[in-house]
C-alpha cells in the first residue's frame, strides 16, 4: 500500500472556509468527482483542516500512479470544472511550482521506524 500526504492552503476567510467545507460534504461533492476518485484506484483520502491549512491524505495499492490519476483528472470535463470551482478557495503555497495546486509533503518521522 502506498500512501501521499499534500498541503495547500485556503484563502484566510472564515466565510471562504466555511463554503469550502461545505462543497467536501458527501451530500455536495459532485458525483463524477467521487466516481473519479473510486474509479483511480484510492483506497482511502482524507482532508484534514487547520486554520488555513489543509493536509490531503491519499491511500492506494502499489500498483497506483500519481500521472495516470492527473491524466484521467486532465481529461475529465466535470472533474476540471470541480477543480476550477476549489481554485476559487484555494492558495498555492509560497514554494508551490507555478500552477502547482496540492504539494507533496515529506516524511520526516515514523514510529514504525523505531
Amino acid at each position: 500500500m502506498k500512501r501521499f500526504v499534500f498541503a495547500l492552503d485556503l484563502a484566510d476567510d472564515p466565510e471562504a472556509i466555511a463554503e469550502y467545507e461545505a462543497w467536501h460534504r458527501a451530500d455536495r461533492i459532485w458525483p463524477a468527482v467521487a466516481e473519479s476518485l473510486r474509479g483511480s484506484g484510492l483506497t482511502g483520502l482524507e482532508i484534514f483542516r487547520t486554520g488555513n491549512r489543509l493536509c490531503l491524505i491519499m491511500e492506494a495499492p502499489d500498483d497506483f500512479r500519481l500521472e495516470a490519476k492527473a491524466a484521467a483528472d486532465a481529461s475529465n470535463p466535470e472533474v476540471q470544472a470541480w477543480e476550477r470551482l476549489m481554485w476559487t478557495f484555494q492558495r498555492a503555497l509560497p514554494w508551490a511550482a507555478p500552477g502547482q495546486k496540492w504539494v507533496p509533503m515529506q516524511r520526516i518521522f515514523s514510529l514504525t521506524d523505531l
